[in-house]
């Protein structure tokens, strides 16, 4: 018998010893549930569904490089340039409740002057339901026409406040109160020193109210404020039409003293054109007059008394590259009659998502 015979003898008299034993069920586990992301079209595009709640959730927000030019644009040094770099995200919660829409807006904001000057901000954090509105936000002062050129707004246009706003389709009117911590405060000059003394602390609080709206290609908004610290306040008045291949904006802007609403003149009347010149090109030149121009900032007088007018004229030229993608250049001359006139103006590069 060989070898082959021997081996296959061996394995059969192995397989007729050994009891069969019945082989184990195989059992599938369950597979485990899934939520998928389900989109939210109530509020709408770009929300979807926190999975496992009602509440819908937005995220956009851009990313800026831009190369400014001036005199001294980056700060304490002797260079006429300054490229910057920000990064800016936004999110939006909402949720249907009794009172209608409850709404949440958190915003940050990353800006890199370059590998180690760098800084996180909150740029807008609020809880909005039933017209009222609380938290750190941009006041109606913020607001201005489309171009570059015009400067009727605050110094600081980011504060801590309550405010009710009614809407109505093409109408909306509000009052709101706010801390005025970081604004302009009234002071006075020392004749021998010179030196500035600001007469009022910081926390301050002033009164603001806001109207505006559309009727068909007209646009229109009255802003006012009041400082209570520097017991001054400003009312500015802004309007638009379509006119032709672009946009005309005018707007003025009166205060009875410098405070933290408007503080660069005790007066100025701005103007502009946006003209549409394709699909993807828009050209704004604009011109603003100051009188008794102050310029701005904290370290302001008492009052305007004395100081001189001012002009100022720009052009700001955008670019929709492709959807989501444009450019923005502009430049701007001012020539006031109490200091040295001066240039200035930047590139910008801007996606957003």
């Amino acid at each position: 018998m060989n070898i082959r015979m021997v081996l296959l003898a061996s394995a059969a008299a192995f397989a007729a010893s050994t009891p069969v034993l019945a082989a184990d069920a195989i059992v599938a586990a369950e597979p485990e549930p899934v939520e998928y992301v389900r989109v939210c079209d109530a509020y709408g595009t770009g929300y979807f569904y926190i999975p496992g709640t009602e509440t819908c959730l937005k995220i956009e927000g851009y990313i800026r490089f831009q190369v400014n030019v001036g005199d001294n644009p980056g700060g304490d040094n002797d260079s006429d340039w300054d490229a910057v770099t920000r990064g800016q995200v936004q999110f939006t919660a909402k949720s249907d409740t009794e009172y209608g829409p409850l709404t949440g807006v958190i915003v940050m904001q990353f800006n890199a002057d370059n590998a180690t000057d760098q800084e996180a901000i909150l740029d807008s954090a609020y809880l909005d339901v039933a017209g009222f509105r609380a938290g750190l936000f941009y006041s109606w002062w913020d607001d201005g026409l489309s171009g570059e050129t015009d400067d009727i707004g605050s110094v600081v246009t980011l504060h801590n406040s309550i405010r009710y706003q009614y809407e109505s389709g093409t109408f909306y009117a509000g009052i709101s109160v706010d801390e005025l911590e970081d604004g302009v405060y009234q002071g006075t000059f020392d004749d021998v020193t010179g030196d500035f003394t600001a007469d009022d602390g910081p926390n301050n609080v002033g009164v603001a109210f806001g109207v505006g709206g559309t009727a068909g290609a007209f646009s229109y908004q009255v802003t006012g404020g009041w400082d209570v610290d520097n017991e001054d306040g400003a009312i500015r008045a802004m309007g638009t039409v379509d006119i032709g291949p672009g946009t005309f904006g005018l707007a003025g802007v009166y205060s009875s003293g410098p405070n933290s609403y408007y503080s660069s003149a005790e007066w100025a009347v701005a103007a502009e054109y946006a003209i549409k010149a394709t699909d993807k090109l828009k050209i704004t030149p604009g011109v603003q007059y100051y009188g008794n121009y102050f310029g701005g900032g904290t370290e302001v007088p008492e009052d305007y008394d004395g100081l001189g007018d001012a002009w100022k004229v720009g052009l700001t030229v955008d670019y929709q590259i492709v959807d989501n993608f444009y450019a923005k250049a502009s430049v701007q001359y001012l020539d006031p009659d109490d200091g040295e006139d001066s240039t200035s103006g930047y590139f910008r590069l801007q996606r957003s998502f």
